[in-house]
C-alpha cells in the first residue's frame, strides 16, 4: 500500500515536467546579461532593446551586469549557462573578437561556447580629449604628443579602446601610455579632470559629455562622418590605415534549440526596426545593423575573430 502513493506522486511530478516543456518560449523572465557596467555604451543599448523585446515576447528581459576582466566575467557566465532560451549576452566584439588575441589562457571560446542569435548593430567610437586641450584637431594633437614622449596618458576600459589606441599609437608613432579602467564612466571622469589626456570612448556612454561640451572629439572610428556628428573628421583621414568597427549582437549559451534561436532571431528584427527603438539608439550614437538569419551572423563572428585577430597584432599589443 506504502508503493501507490509513491507511484502517483511520481507521476504528478513527471506530468508537471511535461506540462512545463510543452509552455510556449518563453514562459518566464528573460535574463539579458551585460559584460559592462551600468552606463556604459553596451548597457544603455541593452536596455533600449530588452525594454522593447520584453513587450514582443510578453515577458520581461531584465538587464543583469557582469562587468569585468573585458568582458571575460560576463562571457564565462552565460557559456556555463542552461541553454534554455532565458540566458542571453547582449556583447560586443571585445570577448569575441578581441579577447582571443589579447588574452592568454581565455577560459571560454567565442565560438564553440555560444549560439550565435542576431547581430543588433554598430557603436561607433570617438577619440576624445579634455575640453581645455588646445588641439583643434586630430593631426595636431598627434604633434602635441609627439612633442612631450612617454609624458601624456590614454583610458582603456574595454578591447575596442585599447586597441583603437594602440593602432593610432603604431601608426603615427606615438609615445603615450595606456592606463586600464574597470569602466568607460570612471574613464570619462578622470578625462575630464586631467589624470589621462585621450580616450577612445563608445559614444553609447560618451555622448551626453559631448553634447555637454564636458569633452572635445577630434575624430570618429567610423570610416565616414556620422549622422549624429556630421562636422567630426573620421581618424583614417588623419591617420591612413587605420580600420576598426565596433561590433554589437546577441548570443546564447552554445546549444540553444534552434526553434527558440529563430524566435529571437524575428522578433529582435522586428525590436531593430521599430521607429522609437531606432530614434532611441540614434541618440546614442548606435547605428542598427540586423543580421537576417542566426546563421549570417555566426558567419560574420567567424569573420571578425579573424580582423580583429590580424588588427591586434598589427598593433603590437602582446597578450596577457
Amino acid at each position: 500500500m506504502q508503493l501507490l502513493p509513491r507511484v502517483l506522486a511520481l507521476a504528478a511530478s513527471l506530468l508537471a515536467a511535461s506540462a512545463a516543456l510543452a509552455q510556449p518560449y518563453p514562459s518566464a523572465p528573460v535574463t539579458m546579461v551585460v559584460p559592462f557596467a551600468a552606463g556604459s555604451g553596451t548597457d544603455a543599448v541593452a536596455r533600449v532593446v530588452a525594454k522593447k523585446l520584453g513587450e514582443r515576447l510578453r515577458q520581461p528581459v531584465l538587464i543583469d551586469n557582469r562587468a569585468g576582466a573585458n568582458a571575460q566575467i560576463g562571457a564565462q557566465y552565460v557559456a556555463k549557462a542552461k541553454p534554455d532560451g532565458y540566458t542571453l549576452f547582449m556583447t560586443t566584439n571585445t570577448s569575441h573578437s578581441a579577447n582571443p588575441s589579447l588574452t592568454l589562457n581565455l577560459k571560454y571560446d567565442p565560438i564553440k561556447d555560444f549560439t550565435p542569435v542576431a547581430r543588433v548593430g554598430e557603436l561607433p567610437f570617438a577619440l576624445v580629449v579634455n575640453k581645455d586641450n588646445p588641439a583643434r584637431t586630430l593631426r595636431e594633437w598627434i604633434t602635441q604628443v609627439k612633442a612631450q614622449p612617454g609624458k601624456l596618458s590614454y583610458a582603456t576600459p574595454n578591447s575596442t579602446s585599447l586597441v583603437a589606441s594602440e593602432t593610432i599609437k603604431r601608426i603615427a608613432g606615438l609615445d603615450v601610455v595606456a592606463i586600464p579602467y574597470k569602466s568607460s564612466p570612471q574613464a570619462l571622469t578622470d578625462l575630464i579632470g586631467g589624470s589621462v589626456q585621450m580616450y577612445v570612448v563608445d559614444l553609447g556612454s560618451g555622448m551626453g559629455m559631448i553634447n555637454a561640451g564636458s569633452v572635445k572629439v577630434l575624430g570618429v572610428t567610423t570610416k565616414e562622418p556620422l549622422k549624429s556628428m556630421p562636422n567630426v573628421v573620421p581618424i583614417v583621414k588623419e591617420v591612413p590605415g587605420f580600420d576598426l568597427t565596433s561590433w554589437n549582437g546577441i548570443f546564447g549559451p552554445a546549444g540553444m534549440p534552434k526553434p527558440i534561436v529563430d524566435k529571437l532571431n524575428l522578433e529582435l528584427q522586428e525590436v531593430l526596426a521599430d521607429q522609437e527603438v531606432q530614434k532611441s539608439l540614434g541618440q546614442l550614437g548606435f547605428e542598427t545593423w540586423p543580421t537576417k538569419t542566426p546563421e549570417e551572423f555566426a558567419k560574420y563572428v567567424s569573420d571578425q575573430l579573424a580582423h580583429w585577430t590580424t588588427l591586434v597584432k598589427q598593433a603590437g599589443i602582446t597578450p596577457q
